[in-house]
Order: structure tokens, then C-alpha cells, then sequence
């Protein structure tokens, strides 16, 4: 029985810490380099997202003149951001149509206004920059992160373009991944873009795309809970006032009970 209780105990928290593990991205994933105190990066995310995702995605959680918090005015907004609607506290809602969204990438694209929320900043850093060309999907792309993606890579300007290599069948070439272990496409670089560039050795330098990803990454946590950082400020303050003032008054009114006992 003993030995039983041992054992589920073992299993319970090995399963805990595998959640954690998953939840957190794991070890599949590069740490994203976020920093929700930025806000120069938080306003380059919020351009990159209203010019280029906002087409095909709403974020119907979040309004534009959220974006105040950030540092912005409402002309900057209206004048920079705005490109769905007129009024600057509408929710961002996208430019296409559910319906025509579905005719054309075969399904409607998701809300992401909880996106990071659900999927996590490790995971959202590795997608926008996963992207390769595959002539076996019919868009053209695919995702290192996530298989046979239905969305096209619309920073490739951006990032240059990387595409997987094929077999004398036509199809892509797998390789053991040497940082996951796990199986991936191999991909070669078939042209830079306006943020990366060839080096002397070879390789490609893409340190201001993968910037530009992070600063879309962290809007996108942003967004997901824009009073994160107020949250947090306020938890500090109460954990200042019960370390400083309530726990000393609590330490002197435990003597004054207790002084007749010691």
C-alpha cells in the first residue's frame, strides 16, 4: 500500500511538471526575449500588427484607444494605426470577411487578441520566424513550428525567404533537428530580406528580423492582458505596505498578547 501511495505520488508530480514544462513552451522553443516595460517595442508591435495582421485577424478584445497606455495619442493612432474604421474606440476588427477568409485559406483566421495567452511568447517568437517555402502546401508556405500551416508568410519581404529542400519524389526532405532531436525540414536560404543579410561565411545574419519578431511578440502579450504591468506594480506596492507596516504591527501586537505568557 505503502509503496503504491509512493508511486502515484511520483506519477502526479512527473505529470505536473511535464504541464509546466508544455505550458511554458518547454525546451522546444527559444526563449522570447520580451519586455512588456519597453514601450518603444510595444508601439513598433502594435504598427507591425495593425499593417500587417489586422488584415486577416481582429483582436476584438482590445480597442484602439487602449493603445494610450503606450504612450500614444489618439491623432498618432488615428493617423498611424487606423486602417478598419474611423472611430478610435472600436475594438480591431480585421479588414477581410470571416466568409471570405474561409473561401480563400480554407478556414476563418483565429481571434488573437488571448493568442498569447494560449499558445505562449516562445511559441508565437519561433512561428514568425519558422516560416518556409513548400511547394507541396497550396499557399506556397509552411511552418517549422507548426505543420502544414494554412496562413502565407507575410513578412517575407522582411525576413528574405527560406525553402525546404526536395527529393527526387518531390517531396520535402526531413533531418533530425540537433536542438530538439526531433525531425524538421531542411531548409536552405533562398533570398534575404530588407532585415537580414548574407555574411562572408555564409551564413545569414537575421538578428533585425528576428528584433522586428520580438517587438510583434511582445504586443502581442501586451494585448493578451494590457493591465499586466499596472497589476504588477499595485502587487509590489501591497507587498511593500505588509512588509513595512503591517508585519511590524503584527510582530508588536503578538509581544503585547504574549508578554504575560513569556
Amino acid at each position: 500500500m505503502k509503496k503504491s501511495w509512493k508511486k502515484g505520488l511520483a506519477a502526479l508530480l512527473m505529470a505536473a511538471s511535464v504541464g509546466i514544462a508544455s505550458a511554458a513552451g518547454g525546451s522546444l522553443y527559444e526563449k522570447a526575449p520580451i519586455d512588456l516595460g519597453d514601450r518603444v517595442s510595444l508601439q513598433r508591435g502594435a504598427q507591425i500588427f495593425t499593417n500587417y495582421c489586422l488584415s486577416c485577424h481582429s483582436a476584438s478584445g482590445m480597442r484602439f484607444n487602449r493603445l494610450t497606455d503606450l504612450g500614444l495619442t489618439e491623432d498618432e493612432i488615428k493617423k498611424n494605426l487606423m486602417f478598419t474604421t474611423d472611430k478610435v474606440g472600436d475594438v480591431m476588427h480585421a479588414a477581410m470577411s470571416p466568409a471570405d477568409a474561409k473561401k480563400w485559406f480554407g478556414a476563418a483566421p483565429p481571434d488573437l487578441t488571448l493568442i498569447a495567452r494560449s499558445r505562449g511568447a516562445d511559441y508565437l517568437y519561433a512561428y514568425l520566424r519558422g516560416f518556409y517555402q513548400d511547394p507541396t502546401r497550396p499557399s506556397g508556405w509552411n511552418n517549422t513550428v507548426f505543420d502544414k500551416v494554412g496562413m502565407p508568410h507575410v513578412l517575407w519581404e522582411q525576413q528574405g525567404i527560406r525553402a525546404v529542400e526536395l527529393d527526387k519524389d518531390g517531396q520535402p526532405v526531413m533531418v533530425k533537428d540537433e536542438h530538439t532531436g526531433l525531425m524538421a525540414p531542411k531548409l536552405y536560404w533562398k533570398t534575404t530580406g530588407t532585415m537580414s543579410r548574407t555574411l562572408p561565411d555564409g551564413n545569414v545574419l537575421t538578428k533585425e528580423y528576428d528584433n522586428y519578431a520580438r517587438d510583434l511578440t511582445n504586443y502581442l502579450v501586451y494585448m493578451g492582458e494590457p493591465a499586466q504591468m499596472k497589476r504588477k506594480q499595485i502587487g509590489y506596492v501591497v507587498l511593500m505596505f505588509l512588509l513595512a507596516i503591517m508585519l511590524p504591527l503584527a510582530y508588536f501586537l503578538k509581544k503585547e498578547y504574549w508578554k504575560d505568557v513569556h
